[in-house]
């Protein structure tokens, strides 16, 4: 007759349990009283401890030519550097335009009775304007022939820039065309530029036949891949430093100037003033941008072209509503996908827009009429 042999009990569960609750307690515990030690932050990331990537050995990558490992430690360098503080900072307007502005008198609205708080430039590539503004005139530099979609855009972009930031007191930059409006008053403008430590860069992931997947050039490779090619509005604001780095590179931009143009291998039509500042900045100071225009431009419709504003268009209404979005939408072009995302200013939902686009010079009289109603706060 067998004897029945007594078995222990099952201590499995019981010692995972026990396993799992001193776990849980460690980080508790890290995160009440955080510790500061390698070890334990290698393991248990808790508030104090750095980030496992500064833990962690560096992920293997693509050896960085000469040229690449020179280009990163300047961009480096300046971006660590602190910035010059003036005693009398300045934004720079400026105006990318093929002649004569016709909303200049709506500007000089604006600019009106705060003198030494800006600067004013102005491109014209075809004709030199005519200036009603006493802001405007002897304020033009010298312009190159800029044709739409080509890299003369860019160029021209880099051109103002490179003589705005010769005057010091030039802290914030901003680019606009000519029918662009004002959507605040100027204190507001300012404050919300002047106030902020990032750039307002337009930069986002587009897969579909008019970002990525029908503009990038594999010639770009090795200095930028795939991943890293961005799309973004050409309307941008940018902090001193970012205009240094700008001026300063001479590696990536002259990839975009080779690789993305109209008619590029054949079918392709790529538009570096649509990707060479939302990738350069993805891939340098991806944290410095806020990814988003402050100037704004309606592509809702859907159409080559974005919406424009006539004079029977422009009422109290409109403009009070469009200076009220708070709400930043980008519309692809893969799938028809609409990327939404609230509008940040140091951590707080803001209006999203300081300027929009693109109003006829007919709407000048309503613009005007309406000015000291649709920009009050």
């Amino acid at each position: 007759m067998s004897v029945r042999r007594h078995r222990p009990p099952i201590k499995g569960p019981v010692w995972i349990i026990a396993l799992i609750s001193l776990i849980c307690l460690l980080l508790i515990g890290a995160n009440i009283v955080p510790p500061r030690g390698y070890s334990f932050c290698y393991v248990f990331s808790g508030v104090g401890c750095k980030s496992m990537s500064e833990w962690l050995p560096l992920t293997p990558t693509r050896e960085y030519s000469d040229a690449e490992i020179a280009a990163r430690g300047v961009i480096r360098d300046i971006l660590q550097t602190p910035p010059i503080h003036t005693e009398t900072p300045k934004i720079a307007f400026m105006f990318l335009t093929p002649g004569t502005l016709p909303l200049e008198k709506l500007w000089d609205k604006f600019f009106d009775g705060h003198e030494g708080r800006f600067s004013v430039y102005v491109h014209a590539s075809e004709e030199k304007p005519v200036h009603l503004s006493r802001y405007f005139v002897n304020r033009d530099i010298h312009s190159e022939k800029v044709v739409w979609g080509t890299n003369s855009m860019v160029d021209a972009e880099r051109r103002l820039l490179g003589l705005a930031f010769q005057d010091p007191d030039n802290q914030h930059f901003v680019l606009l065309s000519d029918s662009c409006i004002p959507l605040h008053n100027f204190d507001y403008v300012y404050n919300y530029l002047m106030d902020t430590n990032v750039s307002f860069i337009d930069s986002y992931e587009d897969h579909g036949p008019h970002g990525s997947a029908g503009r990038y050039s594999e010639p770009m490779l090795p200095e930028i891949e795939y991943k890293d090619f961005k799309k973004g509005s050409q309307w941008f604001t940018m902090k001193r430093q970012h205009v240094m780095i700008v001026l300063s590179d001479c590696l990536y931009y002259p990839k975009f100037r080779l690789y993305c143009r109209p008619g590029m291998e054949g079918d392709k039509n790529c538009y570096s003033d649509e990707h060479y500042l939302p990738t350069f900045f993805s891939m340098m100071d991806p944290a410095g941008i806020a990814n988003r225009s402050v100037t704004l431009t309606d592509w809702s419709e859907r159409k080559w072209h974005p919406r424009a504003y006539q004079a029977q268009d422009i009422t109290y209404e409109l403009l009070k509503k469009i200076t009220s979005i708070d709400e930043s939408l980008h519309y692809t072009s893969d799938e028809n996908l609409v990327l939404d995302e609230p509008c940040m200013w140091n951590g707080i939902k803001r209006p999203c827009y300081l300027f929009a686009r693109k109003f006829y010079p007919e709407t000048l009289d309503n613009l005007m009429n309406n000015f000291s109603n649709y920009t009050t706060i």
